[in-house]
């Protein structure tokens, strides 16, 4: 009967006939037989089971292997024996070069008819043995997988006691070893079905014996912390932990973050390679996995493996959020990578340029999922924008992305912050920031921040920034006797010699900190501005005189040179002054104090108050202080310092004064043609590359930093219970009290007041109000008639005849800018450029420098973003809009330079001839040894550094280019099907690289 099914099979006779005759054959197997013929058949069958090149003729040898089975068990029992099973698993069937592959397969096909034979367990012993065997030999997934169904199907077969534990060791192995060859979808969801196989055993084998968990894990750490040379293991072993119990986790993680045995490289390379899992689509609670180990890694401070891990892997966890099936686990441990990152901004940063095209596709996919995870993403993105703000440029395109997503309140915010973060010591984590590997771009040097002193940055990067002072500071003698400037000197020089991306400002802080200021707390920059400047005045005249290269001149006259010699730096470079004047209202009687500032404090005018001018047209120059109301007798003010406050009617001719001015910009050559109010001035903008000057224009209901001047400058009622007292009347009256500068100083430096105290909650609130910054403002000050004329005859200054005012014009330099909404609270960053008096080809003209014109002062000369260590180019633009985009963020302390006028000349003309001889500051011995020691030093760390980070990033597992996956995002209407990544479902390429 052997002979004639093996013919049929074998002839060319059409399936329908062949399938008739073979029934016929089967159905004669179904009586008795003699053992001999049994044998024939079996072997047949066997024969055409294992080694049948078509699924036909496999078909028929499982057919006649089930009816011997069946129907003849006891010939199938001799037949399906130990030596026999013994040669197949080892010896294979078939020709030499072509072993069959479905030897497992038949091996369970036949196991079912031997269950209750004497020879089952001498079988199942052997398969014991052959299974852990084949394992170790490292079998493709389809085999595991067969192995795993057998076992599955009979668990007599899986190995007990102590080889339990090393098959299941052996099959993590196996799976660590699992590569998908084929990138088309059915072959990578037979291998999805061929992994879930062989981790669904280990389940099993978990279930019933539990105590193999634990090796089991410990064999799965040791795959992916391997450094050794070798292909990464695969991702399936995602596949693996999902199946851990979770009320284990806690051991687990607690026992491997306290294992010394585990060197930071090891560790590093477990966490990377079990990131990389959130990949793998058919993972349950993989994030929770990777969480957990990243808290435990926090709470045992292994901060140099969670930073490298974050830096090197957010990116590629970031890009999975394109995928529907792998979105919400990647999503948690972004979450919780960004959340916990909160030393440096440097992860946030990375995500920054492939924010607004995710938030596009996610926009584009308008699904639940797209849509819980844009609310999410923007939650977090908020979050980042709180804790590192100061970076308006980078971020302005990521806010016009998520605009029209829910915004978090700020409890919110501190509570996701708090919660995540990887320590509540700040300073646990000083010495890992900043990570910064070369000098910002720039060529600016930024400074620490050291625990919430990014007020002090800010000023000091401001300072720095003002370049007059800065090169007297660097000018110092050695041995000045002044201990706080010397430090400074020291802190300037490092900044403009150093070749370290930042240092820190320790040694300067501790000098210069306010006593009653709160360590670690966040401070008012302004009160520390105003603090350290007195500090430094007092200190220079109490000490030794600095060395004063204004003396070396030949042409100040003795007078000037003593007046000169007896002011500080601090006077020189910011001091300026200020003539109080009250009138007492009943008799008209004016007493005047003069006294000295080294900034203007200005306060916001109240809601009610229209600042802004209305009435009148008046040329510029006749713009100024005045008295809301004339005196009774106006005769007597004649000759007074008084001017008429009355605004003047439309027959009236104008009154002569002076106020604060902005200029805007024009074409070379053409003449000025201001826009004129009451209170402030501003040129039109006629510049045809630039619209700086509108924007340096304050909106008609907003306020401008001319506004919040002019309200300093204008009068004050002392009435009611602020009477003032009056020597002539001997007795309190109603008086007016108004303040004239009387000297501008050559840095201007402007606090607008936004913190004050609210009794009802008891707290400095802020007030949030956007002012608009002039990048040229024109002050009114007092001067002499005998010099008002002189200025007058010269042309100079724009002086009003018989006003007793001139214009001063100041040079935006540094704007300060804090982010938040209270005092205690929030950051601070600034924006800085260098002023200088003369332009690129000037040449002094009649002992003054040739100052350059509005137009190079104003788009010739770079601004930069001053943001602790981050040194960026900027620009005006910047400076002007960051409160539009950033409402928290607003302008507190501002900088202008003076240019060169009749006012400033002596001062103006000695600097410029001191830069002129002596060009860049030359530093004395010690202090250039210092600088050079410690650029040799930062290049030694820097070696060190490369060759510490070059054995933790060589032994990052190596994976496809996560950008790989925001390229397929693009608008492509031709991709069809679920398998795009907006879809949900497989993909052929899409899902390869999802997957791999």
């Amino acid at each position: 009967m052997d002979k004639i099914l093996e013919a049929v099979v074998m002839s060319s006779y059409p399936n329908n006939v062949k399938q008739g005759l073979v029934r016929r054959v089967i159905e004669a197997a179904k009586q008795p037989m003699d053992s001999e013929q049994c044998w024939s058949m079996l072997e047949l069958s066997t024969k055409l089971y294992l080694t049948g090149d078509t699924k036909y003729k496999r078909e028929i040898g499982k057919e006649v292997l089930e009816v011997y089975g069946h129907y003849h068990p006891e010939e199938f029992e001799e037949f399906f024996n130990v030596r026999f099973l013994l040669s197949l698993l080892q010896e294979g069937y078939g020709p030499l070069g072509k072993r069959s592959h479905y030897v497992l397969d038949y091996i369970q096909l036949g196991l079912q008819f031997v269950l209750e034979s004497p020879s089952a367990n001498s079988i199942f012993g052997l398969l014991r043995i052959e299974v852990l065997r084949k394992v170790c030999e490292r079998p493709s997934p389809k085999q595991c997988a067969k192995i795993s169904k057998l076992l599955t199907q009979h668990p007599q077969c899986i190995p007990t006691g102590k080889h339990q534990l090393l098959f299941c060791q052996q099959l993590i192995r196996c799976i660590g070893q699992f590569q998908c060859v084929s990138e088309g979808e059915e072959e990578i969801m037979e291998f999805l079905e061929q992994v879930n196989k062989v981790s669904g055993l280990l389940q099993r084998i978990w279930r019933t014996q539990t105590s193999a968990i634990l090796p089991s894990l410990k064999e799965l750490f040791t795959i992916i912390s391997s450094t050794e040379e070798q292909e990464a293991p695969s991702n399936a072993l995602a596949s693996v932990v999902q199946f851990v119990p979770l009320e284990l986790m806690d051991g687990v993680i607690r026992n491997l973050t306290n294992d010394d045995s585990i060197t930071d490289v090891q560790m590093m390379m477990a966490i990377g390679r079990m990131i990389d899992w959130v990949s793998w689509p058919l993972g349950k609670n993989i994030d929770k996995w990777i969480i957990a180990l990243l808290k435990g890694l926090a709470a045992v401070k292994k901060f140099s493996i969670l930073i490298e891990v974050t830096l090197s892997k957010i990116e590629k966890v970031f890009s999975k959020l394109l995928y529907p099936i792998v979105r919400e686990g990647a999503l948690s441990v972004l979450q919780y990578m960004l959340l916990s990152f909160q030393h440096s901004h440097e992860a946030f940063h990375l995500l920054l340029p492939h924010i607004p095209r995710l938030v596009a596709s996610l926009k584009k996919e308008d699904s639940n999922s797209a849509t819980s995870s844009l609310e999410q993403l923007a939650e977090l993105i908020h979050c980042m924008f709180f804790r590192f703000s100061g970076f308006p440029d980078l971020y302005e395109p990521v806010l016009e992305a998520v605009k029209a997503l829910p915004i978090p309140n700020e409890d919110r915010i501190k509570h996701l912050l708090g919660q995540n973060a990887w320590t509540s010591q700040k300073n646990e984590l000083a010495s890992f920031y900043p990570r910064l590997a070369s000098k910002s771009e720039t060529g600016k040097i930024g400074l620490i921040n050291l625990g919430n002193t990014c007020y002090m940055n800010s000023i000091i990067q401001s300072l720095f920034m003002a370049s007059d002072f800065r090169h007297s500071v660097l000018n110092l003698t050695e041995g000045n006797s002044q201990p706080l400037m010397t430090k400074l000197q020291w802190l300037f020089a490092f900044l403009e010699h150093s070749q370290r991306p930042a240092i820190s400002p320790e040694s300067f802080l501790s000098a210069s900190w306010p006593p009653w200021f709160t360590p670690g707390a966040q401070q008012d920059c302004s009160e520390y501005l105003k603090y350290l400047l007195d500090r430094l005045h007092e200190e220079e005249k109490t000490g030794k005189r600095i060395y004063q290269k204004l003396k070396e001149s030949s042409l100040m006259s003795q007078a000037v040179e003593h007046h000169y010699l007896n002011k500080t730096l601090i006077e020189k470079m910011f001091g300026g002054k200020m003539m109080t004047k009250i009138r007492c209202l009943k008799c008209l009687n004016v007493s005047s104090r003069e006294e000295a500032f080294t900034d203007l404090s200005l306060a916001f005018p109240p809601s009610d108050r229209n600042v802004h001018a209305s009435t009148s047209v008046l040329p510029v120059e006749e713009i100024g202080p005045q008295f809301t109301e004339p005196p009774e007798n106006a005769g007597q003010l004649m000759g007074s310092p008084w001017i008429q406050r009355k605004a003047p009617m439309a027959s009236d001719h104008a009154a002569p004064s002076v106020s604060v001015e902005t200029l805007g910009f024009q074409e070379p050559g053409e003449a000025a043609n201001p826009i004129r109010g009451n209170d402030v001035g501003v040129d039109a903008a006629k510049d045809p590359v630039s619209t700086f000057g509108e924007q340096a224009c304050a909106p008609k209901d907003s306020r401008s930093v001319p506004d919040l001047i002019n309200y300093f400058l204008s009068p004050e009622r002392l009435t009611a219970e602020n009477k003032y007292h009056c020597e002539k009347c001997a007795s309190l009256q109603d008086a007016e009290k108004v303040a004239e500068l009387t000297e501008g100083p050559h840095y201007l430096i402007l606090t607008l007041l936004r913190f004050s105290f609210d009794p009802r909650t008891m707290k400095r609130k802020k007030i949030l109000d956007n002012v608009s910054i002039p990048v040229v403002l024109k002050l009114p000050i007092l001067v002499a008639p005998e010099e008002t004329e002189e200025v007058c005859r010269h042309g100079k200054d724009g002086a009003v005849p018989g006003s007793g005012f001139m214009t001063v014009v100041y040079d935006l330099c540094s704007v300060v800018v804090h982010s938040g909404i209270s005092s205690e609270s929030g950051h601070y960053y600034c924006y800085s450029r260098e002023c200088t008096d003369t332009s690129p080809h000037g040449q002094p003209r009649d002992g003054v420098p040739k100052p350059a014109s509005d137009k190079q002062l104003d788009f010739e000369i770079q601004w930069y973003l001053f943001n602790d260590t981050r040194v960026s180019f900027s620009s005006f633009e910047s400076v002007s809009n960051v409160t539009s985009f950033f409402p928290k963020d607003t302008a507190y302390v501002l900088f202008y330079r003076q240019r060169p006028g009749r006012q400033g000349c002596l001062l103006h003309q000695a600097l410029a001839e001191a830069g002129h001889l002596h060009g860049e500051p030359s530093l004395h011995k010690d202090l250039m040894e210092a600088i050079s020691k410690d650029n040799i030093l930062f290049l030694q760390e820097q070696e060190k550094e490369a060759r510490n980070r070059a054995a933790y990033i060589s032994a990052l597992p190596k994976s496809p280019l996560w950008w790989r996956d925001l390229d397929r995002d693009k608008d492509d209407d031709s991709s069809s099907g679920g398998c795009s990544p907006a879809a949900g479902g497989g993909g052929s390429g899409s899902f390869h690289g999802l997957v791999f």
